[in-house]
């Protein structure tokens, strides 16, 4: 569904990406991992085609990405700048159906219906910056799924929230996706996170010109928990081997 070949990007003299090659299934969650600095969300960028490859290809559904493709949608780690502060949150969340030439009922109404799906009945008609920081990423990941994207990408959403929110974030994150089913790339520096969240983990070596290092299917239940799967023997192996990948720079 998601086809890297070759892929390398970077910045005037300097290379960041290099020879990436990978195809992410349709209906696949894939953690994107690797040190500070390494590219990860320059890599995330391309995929949007806010970035024109430098070298090689990136593909959605057989067609090269040369813009940003029509059904794709993007969440930040900057919720507070992503949302529009003078509209309500079921404004905030229909904005995207615009484009589809729905009737403002329409619109308001699948709103409501995703908003429910995030956990956030009742606050339709409050404005973003009424609510915490985790019920904000809520909005946001509400907003991104709205319009039924066939391509979710995620640039490291819970980094600024506290643990417990963080936590029931990831559990969200994992319902929602079994029940759309959308393919989906999240970039994260939490090594634990990418083994919890993701069906599989590729770590970016470090930088300039980082490469895939570790490619590691998560061979863990659907069903996760963030105590029972956490503690698991099966989890801390899996970490254990992101982990090793992410400091060492090698599949090693």
């Amino acid at each position: 569904m998601l086809r890297l070949d070759g892929l390398g990007q970077g910045y005037g003299d300097h290379r960041v990406l290099h020879d990436l090659t990978l195809t992410v299934p349709d209906g696949q969650l894939l953690c994107v991992a690797g040190p500070s600095g390494c590219g990860k969300s320059t890599l995330l960028r391309t995929l949007a085609g806010l970035l024109p490859a430098r070298e090689g290809t990136v593909s959605l559904d057989g067609t090269p990405v040369t813009g940003v493709p029509d059904r794709l949608a993007v969440v930040f780690q900057d919720y507070g700048r992503s949302l529009l502060p003078w509209l309500t949150v079921r404004d905030n969340v229909a904005l995207p159906l615009r484009r589809r030439g729905l009737r403002r009922a329409e619109r308001r109404a699948a709103a409501d219906r995703m908003l429910e799906r995030v956990g956030l009945t009742g606050t339709a008609r409050q404005h973003p910056w009424q609510l915490s920081g985790g019920m904000q990423q809520r909005v946001a990941l509400a907003r991104a799924l709205v319009c039924r994207p066939a391509l979710l990408l995620l640039d490291e959403p819970f980094g600024s929230l506290d643990a417990q929110t963080r936590e029931d974030l990831e559990d969200l994150l994992r319902q929602v996706h079994r029940a759309e089913g959308t393919t989906t790339v999240l970039v994260t520096h939490d090594i634990d996170e990418s083994v919890y969240v993701g069906d599989r983990v590729v770590v970016l070596s470090p930088g300039p010109a980082a490469h895939l290092v570790l490619d590691l299917p998560v061979d863990l239940p659907e069903d996760r928990d963030q105590i029972a799967t956490r503690g698991s023997e099966a989890f801390v192996a899996l970490r254990a081997k992101v982990g090793r990948a992410v400091r060492s720079g090698t599949g090693r």
